[in-house]
């Protein structure tokens, strides 16, 4: 098992190598390039997501600043939107359903570092994987923490720290993230108010 494999093992590990210091690096440059690219230059910074991440499907818009640690860890279905300032820090597995929202200023947060100072200074950490189902949308400013699955259709309110899994079609909000209703047609917008 190389050093990048234990990292994402879900065990405690020292993940200060020179083998994730190199691959920290490749991604921080590809995103220098990325972040620094005009919008109107799509074609440019869709060809430097697909070379950065494990999957990106078709239709998908990444506003700029983007921010992740490896790139090669996320997986990203079609017609996904993710807002401006969004951090994903990939240690871990991170996998998006398809047309997903993510608000601006959120992070997807795989990794947690030991709680003694003189552990974590050595760089012990461990990572866990993020699902997020289709269909969900995600407030801005919320963060997701490691190993935590959002249900298909689920909506997490603006503000809220995800804590632990929540259920598909289900309006979540607050810090912790917790279910507070099931999302049903009685939230549908009627025709005539929509322009």
């Amino acid at each position: 098992m190389n050093d990048l494999e234990k990292i994402a093992s879900g065990r405690w590990c020292h993940a200060i190598t020179p083998e994730s210091g190199r691959a920290l690096l490749r991604t921080e440059e590809l995103l220098f390039g990325f972040n620094s690219l005009a919008p109107s230059r799509r074609e440019e910074r869709e060809a430097i997501l697909r070379a950065l991440l494990a999957h990106l499907g078709t239709g998908c818009v990444i506003h700029s600043p983007f921010r992740c640690d490896f790139g090669d860890r996320i997986s990203i279905g079609d017609r996904f939107v993710g807002n401006f300032g969004l951090t994903i820090l990939d240690e871990a597995a991170v996998t998006i359903g398809d047309r997903v929202f993510i608000g601006p200023a959120v992070g997807l947060y795989t990794v947690a570092h030991a709680l003694l100072p003189d552990q974590r200074a050595e760089g012990v950490m461990r990572a866990r994987p993020i699902v997020i189902g289709n269909d969900v949308w995600i407030g801005g400013h919320s963060v997701l923490l490691p190993g935590v699955r959002i249900g298909d259709g689920a909506v997490i309110g603006a503000g809220s720290v995800v804590t632990h899994d929540i259920p598909p079609r289900t309006l979540a909000f607050g810090n912790p993230c917790r279910p507070q209703r099931p999302i049903t047609e009685v939230d549908r917008i009627p025709a005539e108010e929509i322009l």
